[in-house]
């Protein structure tokens, strides 16, 4: 489409746009492949933070059975007008690692309500060592 232009995204922007929270999905290779799915975040203190259920799927193939070490995973956002063929989306990138500690409590407080029913008490952050996007609207 002619009248349609992409444009690359800064962190700053890519930030701004996921800063409200929503749907993402996380992108990892789990015990059986590449697997993507959904879950709703919130973004605190410049990370992703999502709940899911311990010992769930989602918890035993983020384990890496090494204490302190993290599972590299891929998380993407996007909003897009599939009417008006515009919208954006973010990718980040980084390792993924189960919140313990002291710094669960606030955590905890700070993450949103699962969508998905049963008891997801298990908190996941995805810290960000890149993060892209990219627009596509009208020139």
């Amino acid at each position: 489409m002619a009248d349609r232009v992409i444009e690359e995204l800064d962190r700053d922007e890519a930030l701004r746009l996921i800063s409200s929270g929503g749907i993402g999905r996380i992108a990892y290779t789990s015990r059986f492949g590449p697997t993507v799915l959904p879950v709703n975040f919130t973004l605190y203190e410049g990370a992703i933070l999502f709940r899911t259920a311990e010992n769930g799927p989602l918890d035993e193939d983020l384990r890496t059975g090494i204490a302190g070490a993290d599972y590299e995973v891929a998380f993407e956002i996007d909003d897009i007008d599939t009417g008006g063929a515009m919208g954006w989306s973010v990718l980040i990138q980084g390792p993924a690692h189960h919140v313990t500690g002291p710094e669960r409590e606030d955590a905890f407080r700070a993450c949103v309500e699962p969508w998905a029913p049963g008891i997801r008490e298990l908190l996941v952050r995805i810290v960000p060592s890149r993060i892209t996007g990219r627009r596509i609207s009208l020139s």
